[in-house]
């Protein structure tokens, strides 16, 4: 739960609100480097939510190790709530109403009396501005956990300020979904959802007008719109790993959005046969069209008031680009670009009446926040991201393609050291993305600028298997785990020394998730490229990994084995062949040093799969160092260990792969 305020946090709110010009910083030379403590240190401000109104603003802070849930009055700069909430991870805010907040946290727990095993749980507090006043989102729910199963929605109902949640009954294994009374957090069913229902669209007013249904044992999808006090299956399909979503309402208060395979809607269509072609269903009719974006897009924008879909946005090669369906809302967003000219403006927030907008920029910077005012006409800084990071302390970042050993064309980006310009025979960092079915984008990682910043070239590769280039590059990945997946990174170092950038001679990778299974494969299955290895949070035995999830299941084919027998190239569940492609059955291969991070409250990716591959190592007498990082979840949520994450990772760089060669 909340804690009350603390005096140190009064620091934090004093600089959200002041205004000046981003580019009045100016340098003669390059500075120092920034301390790499800034890098590691969670942003100094997140989550930023404009209110209904526009008049409000609410945030969640960092000063030092002090986090706090700040609301700010735009006009005055006036704090009217200030909370801390260091214990907490929090993972979404937002506002219900004018009056009230949904702050949204996770914590790390098993409940071993029910049969959950130790898993990532989330919960949610909603925090009365006027009676400050915090209850727990489905307390005291007869028979319901106070969990969040899913994310919570929030309306603006002809009956008042309504949230919605799905909760798990423990008598009957029903997850239904509960309207919550916003003052005492007690939730009432409004709606039975069998445990096969995966998703759901509420309208304006929290009706439910569609579900979505997975078996997961025979992989079939099915779109249930309402009939009556009921639903009728309108439409299913066998999707044993790529099922269709729902992605919430369409244009209108009776169509709702469906990401699907639906090649017999477009015949003769090429992007008709996509998974993730998004088509816009009227649930009276059950009639499907396609929705006239240009590109698909990456993520939906739904208007902050009616829940209606206006636009799309997809991360091109130089940031967030932005396509709006609704003609008013598409000029006002183009007024934005033209404002942030060639810094690809995100947007963060805004008021239900779309006249302030919060938009976030991090090229050729750290990260800043800004206000758009469309009354004033003004657009003022509320607070910067990373503010011990000054923009001449930011290395430049740039969009790279090159040609894999087998021809195809991967794209990545490579950040230089700050101040340089023209690389020449620099030290590199190879840093793998995790997933693997996700992307690098353009902008600032702190990752890779922390590590720019002590002289090392970092490429960040879009390897095949990563999303936003298409399904034939998506694809191309499948049953290419320590294949060509790591060789396309290998091939990115070769590309470098040919153009002369890097030193061929030192280079080390680094990763984490999947990167750190990159990471570890890199001095395994691609010996002879790296000098060393950092693997955080890494898989180093498949079959380990897959078996792991299936007991977790209690069932040998679920969607995710099936998800990831397909990416690793398994043919079955417990699959020997795996141990070809699993750095902890090769570690009499490894000639370089390679360290090991592993979060001990991972749930997504055990520990033990760090343990394994340090004590098989060890039997080898090969060089590992291991880490291992007390409370920390697979997402390194925590400022402290992050800190400690990117401290030793420097240390082990820079005493395995020197950033100035040896004489």
């Amino acid at each position: 739960m909340l804690k009350s305020v603390v005096k140190a946090c009064a620091v934090a709110i004093v600089g959200l609100l002041c205004l000046g010009d981003p580019g009045a910083r100016a340098w003669s030379q390059v500075p120092a480097p920034a301390p790499l403590e800034a890098y590691g240190a969670t942003p100094a401000i997140e989550l930023l939510q404009v209110s209904p109104s526009g008049e409000l603003i609410a945030g969640i802070t960092v000063t030092g190790e002090t986090r706090a849930l700040a609301v700010t009055r735009i006009a005055t700069g006036e704090s009217l709530f200030l909370q801390d909430i260091s214990v907490l991870k929090v993972r979404d805010l937002r506002w219900i109403g004018e009056g009230r907040i949904l702050v949204v946290t996770s914590r790390t727990l098993d409940i071993t009396s029910l049969g959950v095993s130790r898993s990532e749980l989330f919960f949610g507090q909603v925090v009365d501005l006027e009676t400050r006043n915090v209850v727990q989102v489905l307390d005291r729910t007869p028979d319901v956990l106070a969990v969040l199963y899913g994310p919570a929605s929030v309306r603006n109902t002809s009956d008042g300020d309504a949230l919605f949640v799905r909760g798990v009954n423990v008598v009957n294994n029903q997850i239904n979904l509960h309207r919550i009374d916003l003052r005492t957090g007690r939730g009432r069913s409004v709606a039975y959802m069998e445990s096969a229902t995966q998703d759901y669209v509420l309208d304006a007013e929290g009706e439910v007008i569609a579900q979505s249904r997975y078996d997961e044992r025979s992989g079939r999808w099915s779109l249930r719109l309402p009939q009556g006090r009921n639903y009728r299956e309108v439409w299913a399909v066998d999707a044993p790993v790529d099922s269709p979503e729902l992605h919430g309402m369409g244009r209108t208060a009776r169509t709702i959005v469906v990401s699907a395979d639906r090649p017999d809607l477009l015949p003769g269509d090429a992007e008709a046969g996509i998974a993730g072609t998004l088509f816009e269903v009227n649930v009276d009719s059950g009639e499907w069209s396609r929705l006239p974006f240009t590109h698909t897009p990456d993520s939906l924008v739904h208007h902050p008031r009616t829940r209606l879909l206006v636009g799309g946005a997809s991360n091109g090669e130089d940031g967030v680009r932005y396509e709006f369906l609704d003609p008013p809302t598409s000029a006002r967003w183009q007024s934005i670009e033209r404002a942030f000219r060639d810094k690809a403006p995100g947007l963060v927030s805004w008021s239900d009446a779309l006249t302030r907008v919060v938009v976030f920029t991090d090229t050729g910077e750290a990260g800043q926040y800004q206000l758009v005012d469309f009354e004033s006409g003004t657009a003022d800084i509320l607070a910067d991201a990373y503010p011990a990071i000054a923009p001449e302390q930011v290395g430049v970042v740039r969009p790279v393609q090159y040609v894999a050993r087998d021809g195809l064309d991967i794209p990545g980006y490579l950040t230089l050291p700050p101040g340089v310009s023209e690389p020449s025979g620099l030290p590199l960092v190879v840093l793998a993305h995790g997933g693997p079915a996700a992307r690098d984008v353009a902008g600032f990682d702190c990752w890779a600028q922390a590590l720019a910043s002590r002289g090392y070239a970092v490429l960040q590769s879009n390897f095949r298997g990563s999303t936003g280039y298409g399904r034939a590059f998506l694809e191309a990945g499948y049953g290419e785990w320590g294949r060509k997946m790591q060789t396309d990174l290998s091939d990115g170092v070769r590309w470098l020394a040919d153009q002369g950038i890097i030193d061929p001679a030192r280079v080390c990778i680094v990763g984490a998730s999947y990167g750190g299974y990159a990471a570890m494969a890199g001095l395994t299955l691609d010996a002879g490229v790296y000098r060393c290895g950092v693997s955080v949070n890494g898989v180093s035995d498949l079959r380990r990994m897959v078996n792991r999830e299936a007991r977790q299941d209690g069932r040998s084919n679920t969607q995710t084995i099936r998800y990831w027998n397909r990416f690793m190239g398994a043919a079955r569940l417990n699959d020997r062949a795996l141990d070809d492609l699993s750095p902890a059955h090769l570690a009499a291969e490894v000639d370089s040093p390679l360290l090991l991070i592993h979060g001990k409250d991972d749930t997504v990716v055990p520990i033990e799969q760090s343990r394994v591959m340090a004590d098989a190592l060890r039997r080898a007498g090969r060089p590992v160092e291991f880490v291992e990082l007390p409370g920390e979840d697979h997402w390194l949520s925590r400022s402290a260990t992050r800190q400690q994450m990117l401290a030793e990772t420097v240390r082990f760089l820079e005493a395995n792969n020197p950033v100035r060669a040896a004489d």
